[in-house]
């Protein structure tokens, strides 16, 4: 195509009809070649254009990707060209922007397996094997759900779409990290998970697997939520889950995460966390670890920092290939210093298979009735989260972010994020999510092509089934790991406080905002404050000990107490259309 159109004069001919004849000859003669063309699939013409080096390398500017920047240049960068959903992409690029996808990722996407599975009364204290494999399966299952998201389908007779069909990649969701270890604390200390009482008092908790099946178990009925919101309008959504609700919900989800993210940092967020005198656990991980140390030792925040420097440097010097993958090379980056002064130790390397896949652990499922109503919670926050993330990916891929097609893409993208999470727990790993950070992979390298999506997929299955790659990221130091989730959780946060300053800012949203927050934050600085109003160890009723345990789980995070106070207080005080719009938000 010449980027012409060609002009057309209508030609009046028999039966009152009308038809297009061509103003050229050319034309005619390009249509007689069409005409005689096969219209079957040549497989000889097929490997031919395999064989070009159009096809492998086109025009794109390979250099720009990979080079280093200096920020405080004034020599503007040339944009790359931009591929749209289903342009032609050269096979190369496709190969590199798909790992790109994958580097983005991955760090965030292991990171839950990695902390539920680790140490400590709010874990599961599973073995290394179990957590290699953990982390394996979330890899699987999120390069193969990702598939479903990606291509989309749509279903009685079209009314209803199933994926977002855009370059939408989903991994295992951060929301219900912090409801999970509150149930796994309350599992621990209701006798479903295993303790062991040393002579000196010192409490070790044992494996866990069943906790985990537990959790499983639960999701498979709350990931329903999320399929049973895509049905609702659109209207109706918004009315629900505002701003005003999701805002403030994220942030409390981040900061109450950070929390767990500096314990590692600091070492361990296991016993050691508390610095014993002397037992097990006097040093971290606990004595049988290389180069023990106290919690809190120079050391381990001092690797730390380095891979919190290290992001920060790749932010500001990296190429952009670098950059998109900043969190991954951190990581590498600190694993490669800890592994030389030490601090590394390979068992869970070790003991990982060179192969696996799914199902080669498993976990006996069970319902745990004090998560039913916190997960319910979390699918619909998760939901309306997923709507912002994929109005972000449409406004980057260059597509319509209102109309008809815009509000089918997130009725199917919230549908396959429910029904991906109920696969997602029979493929044994957590609640998926759409994940917003590949938004900034597709702005900088300007390739919405859903043939990057797929490559992205292709290298998390096989990173999955390369069973040596689960138990490296088993064995990532805690301190190394503390460093980069603590800016992954910081992320979360600060993406509610961008909510948040989308606010109008009336007296009725700050009222509102401040009770919400009150508790909420309340709540995370001070977790045990309501411990002790509704003791479950006295309950013999098993659905009286569900509900208090409900309520325990629910009081014990603050974003989940906030986001109930302020969906009740929306719906409570009515608006006032003549209040007063405050100029900002620094007004007061």
């Amino acid at each position: 195509m010449s980027g012409k159109d060609e002009e057309y004069t209508p030609v009046q001919v028999d039966m009152d009809k009308t038809v297009v004849e061509p103003a050229s000859e050319a034309v005619v003669a390009l249509g007689e070649s069409v005409k005689q063309s096969p219209s079957k699939f040549s497989v000889t013409e097929f490997s031919k254009s395999l064989t070009t080096r159009r096809a492998w390398l086109g025009d794109f500017d390979y250099v720009d990707m990979f080079m280093p920047q200096n920020p405080w240049s004034k020599k503007g960068v040339k944009d790359p060209p931009f591929f749209g959903l289903n342009d032609k992409v050269p096979i190369l690029l496709g190969v590199i922007l798909g790992f790109q996808h994958f580097l983005s990722m991955a760090g965030g996407l292991v990171t839950p397996p990695i902390i539920l599975g680790g140490g400590g009364a709010v874990n599961l204290n599973l073995a290394n094997d179990y957590r290699s494999y953990m982390v394996s399966a979330a890899l699987i299952s999120c390069g193969i759900l990702s598939i479903l998201q990606i291509a989309s389908f749509r279903f009685l007779k079209g009314r209803w779409q199933f994926g977002t069909g855009v370059l939408s990649v989903v991994g295992t969701s951060f929301a219900p990290l912090a409801i999970a270890q509150s149930a796994f604390s309350q599992m621990y200390s209701s006798g479903f998970c295993p303790t062991s009482l040393a002579a000196d008092g010192t409490i070790t908790y044992l494996p866990c697997p069943q906790g985990w099946g537990a959790f499983l178990g639960t999701v498979l009925i709350t990931s329903w939520v999320g399929v049973a919101i895509s049905l609702l309008p659109h209207k109706v959504l918004q009315r629900l889950f505002p701003p005003l609700v999701t805002g403030p919900t994220l942030f409390l989800i981040g900061a109450e995460l950070i929390s767990s993210a500096m314990k590692n940092w600091g070492g361990d967020g296991g016993p050691c966390f508390d610095r014993p005198a002397s037992g097990f656990f006097k040093v971290c991980a606990n004595i049988t670890s290389p180069n023990a140390m106290p919690w809190g030792s120079g050391a381990y925040i001092g690797l730390g920092f380095l891979t919190f420097f290290s992001i920060i440097l790749i932010e500001m010097f990296g190429s952009p290939f670098m950059k998109n993958a900043e969190i991954i090379i951190a990581l590498l980056i600190g694993y490669i210093v800890a592994g030389a002064t030490g601090y590394v130790d390979p068992s869970a390397i070790n003991t990982a298979p060179p192969i696996t896949f799914l199902w080669v652990k498993t976990f006996p499922l069970s319902v745990y009735p004090p998560l039913l109503i916190p997960l319910m919670l979390v699918a619909c926050i998760s939901a309306i989260e997923a709507v912002g993330d994929i109005t972000a990916t449409s406004e980057v891929s260059r597509l319509e972010v209102e109309g008809p097609e815009f509000e089918k893409r997130i009725q199917g993208g919230v549908m396959a994020d429910g029904f991906n999470s109920f696969l997602s727990a029979l493929m044994t790993n957590g609640p998926l999510a759409t994940f917003a950070q590949n938004n900034g992979v597709i702005a900088l390298t300007q390739c919405a092509n859903k043939t990057a999506g797929y490559w992205c997929c292709f290298f998390l299955i096989l990173s999955g089934v390369l069973g040596k790659i689960g138990g490296a990221f088993v064995a990532i130091p805690k301190p190394v790991l503390g460093g980069v989730t603590s800016f992954l959780f910081s992320s979360v946060a600060v993406a509610g406080i961008k909510i948040m300053g989308g606010l109008k800012w009336t007296r009725r949203e700050r009222f509102i905002l401040t009770c919400g927050l009150t508790i909420g934050i309340g709540v995370s600085l001070v977790p045990n404050w309501f411990a002790y109003v509704i003791p479950t160890a006295g309950i013999s009723d098993p659905t009286l000990k569900a509900l208090a345990g409900t309520v325990a789980i629910i009081v014990d995070n603050g974003f989940a107490i906030n986001a109930i106070i302020v969906i009740l207080l929306n719906f409570i005080i009515p608006l006032n259309e003549a209040e007063m719009l405050l100029p900002s938000s620094s007004a007061h």
